[in-house]
């Protein structure tokens, strides 16, 4: 593989953290060393099986029915020792067989919640996913669909890990246990007049080394080919889900035919990727099917000779087979997992180049703006500048201060940044420079609300904790918020974003405000969904309720305006630099 380097250690990266940093480490390398101890078991199992093997094959050779007896169900003592009898060996071996598995899926259900959580946190910490999904081409800068990298990634990384690191492990342990009896089984032979000791050992890895190079021939593009597959499926799964999220907006328009040809042309790139990837696995299955199915009788065909000359038993003869299949076996794993290594490493570059647009975002998180609270409780801009992700500015160098207690309202044309003025205040716009000074307990509410899942009262009480108010406190800010018939409905648990209509949810986020008690409440638009008279009641409900808190609101309509003390306009006019203009309101 390309980079191998490179992949190898960010596959390092991934892993390092959960073994050697986190707090689970000492029983993460207990179980670790736990299940390699059991797949080692196995390895040493499969070694005894081998000299039972032979001695087996020799008693039916010799047609020696006590031997045959006592090495199925006792235990007999052998040219090659002590023999345990198979259904001992069997025994341990399913027992032993169980228990790696069941402790390999503890490890890799806690290794998955280590790890999400740790990215999780880390997506979350100083708002990186709101500057990851700025980015102009997430898909440039591997932050496209960061739900799957999350959910599905993680998943398929620990389990990938685990599977193959632990097969390869036991792969040098078997290659290791069986090279000896295969090299004192080989005897010599001469070739040419020279004699080669051990000549089935160097039959064995010249093999391997052939599969091995024509195996990374053929399915080198996989890789690729993976990785891509991965972001379609992920492209084709998203439009499925905002389509659900938006199909009372489709049914309006009359959108259907548009969204099918969507989805069409989204599964269309889906299909094609996967046409790509079944080429490439046909002419590798082809070479790998062809590789074992030789491997099945090139021992036999090599170690013939002897036995027909009378040098070996039939059990030599098998047990010869069967440790050329085991070292075979060994130095051929990369040939045996070349598909499941391409998926892997389509995976770890997922994450790590998703793990590092995270690390940069939030190295960036403090660069630009300088947010800090406001001493005097009042909201002061120091040479801001304001600019859109492809650097136009929106503002540029601008200075402004509101006082604690003078309701604002900010105009301006669409698109002349408003909305991103207030995002920058609220400190999650990253582009731009300049300082801010924030008053002490600020309320943003955006003109589209966000409802989470679950009931109601998570619902009304979010971003707080639903226990930081009573029953009694969420009915009477709903109440008072416009909505009393939803006052009894607060432990009813369902899709309350699909039910509520946009006036609903904007009257929910006012009721918010009402429970959480702000100094400042900082509007955009988030009553325009509602009518001229029901908007004037929530604000005169606002100001009846909080009395000391100021409000500032982005809006368009003339009434909104004539709520407020101050008028403050964006003036932005083709696309030039715009400028904050005081105004009589």
């Amino acid at each position: 593989m390309r980079g191998l380097g490179p992949f190898l250690n960010g596959a390092w990266q991934l892993s390092k953290p959960y073994f050697w940093r986190s707090e689970e480490r000492w029983s993460a390398l207990i179980l670790l060393a736990s299940v390699l101890g059991l797949r080692f078991g196995l390895v040493g199992m499969s070694v005894v099986l081998s000299y039972w093997n032979r001695e087996f094959f020799n008693a039916l050779q010799e047609k020696n029915w006590d031997a045959f007896l006592a090495l199925l169900f006792w235990y007999r003592n052998t040219d090659s020792g002590f023999m345990p009898g198979f259904c001992e060996v069997a025994l341990v071996y399913i027992v032993v067989a169980i228990y790696f598995t069941y402790l390999s899926q503890w490890l890799q259900i806690r290794w998955r919640r280590w790890m999400t959580g740790r990215f999780l946190d880390e997506w979350l910490a100083d708002r990186a996913y709101y500057r990851i999904a700025m980015a102009q081409d997430p898909v440039q800068a591997g932050t496209d669909n960061p739900d799957q990298r999350i959910a599905e990634d993680i998943r398929d990384f620990v389990d990938s890990t685990l599977t193959l690191g632990i097969s390869f492990i036991a792969n040098i342990a078997t290659l290791a246990s069986f090279v000896g009896i295969l090299w004192g089984l080989s005897g010599t032979m001469d070739v040419f007049g020279v004699a080669i000791p051990g000549y089935m050992v160097w039959i064995a890895v010249a093999y391997a080394v052939i599969g091995t190079w024509l195996t990374h021939l053929v399915g080198r593009p996989l890789a690729s080919l993976r990785f891509r597959q991965q972001r379609v499926e992920a492209d084709f799964r998203y439009a499925l889900v905002r389509f659900r999220e938006n199909m009372e907006a489709v049914a309006l328009y009359r959108g259907e035919q548009q969204e099918n040809a969507g989805f069409k042309n989204r599964f269309e790139a889906l299909a094609g990727n996967w046409w790509a990837i079944m080429q490439r696995v046909k002419l590798l299955s082809a070479l790998t099917a062809g590789y074992e199915q030789v491997a099945h009788v090139f021992p036999i065909i090599v170690a013939a000779p002897l036995y027909f000359a009378g040098k070996m038993q039939l059990g030599g003869l098998t047990q010869t087979s069967g440790a050329f299949g085991r070292v075979q076996g060994a130095l051929s794993w990369f040939v045996e997992r070349y598909p499941d290594l391409a998926n892997w490493r389509a995976i770890v570059d997922r994450l790590t180049t998703f793990d590092r647009a995270i690390q940069e975002a939030r190295a960036q998180a403090n660069n630009g703006f300088v947010i800090g609270p406001s001493a005097d409780g009042a909201l002061h801009l120091q040479g801001v500048t304001i600019a859109l992700p492809n650097g136009t500015k929106l503002l540029d160098n601008a200075d402004l201060t509101l006082t604690q207690g003078h309701s604002v309202v900010v105009t301006g044309r669409s698109g002349s940044g408003k909305s991103t003025l207030f995002r920058a205040i609220a400190g999650i716009w990253p582009f731009g420079e300049g300082r801010i000074a924030v008053p002490p307990n600020a309320f943003f509410l955006p003109q589209l609300p966000y409802i989470p899942l679950g009931s109601l009262r998570h619902a009304v009480s979010y971003p707080h904790k639903a226990a930081d108010f009573s029953h009694t406190e969420m009915a009477e800010a709903l109440t008072q918020a416009g909505l009393p018939a939803l006052a009894d409905q607060l432990d009813v648990d369902e899709n309350w974003a699909a039910r509520l209509s946009g006036g609903e949810k904007q009257r929910i986020a006012l009721a918010r405000a009402l429970l959480a008690k702000p100094s400042w409440i900082f509007l955009d638009e988030a009553t325009a969904s509602l009518d001229p008279d029901a908007e004037a009641d929530l604000y005169r409900v606002l100001k009846a309720r909080l009395p000391d808190a100021t409000l500032v609101s982005i809006a368009h309509r003339p009434s909104v305006a004539a709520l407020h003390e101050t008028r403050l306009d964006l003036q932005r006019v083709g696309g030039k630099i715009g400028a904050l203009v005081k105004l009589a309101s």
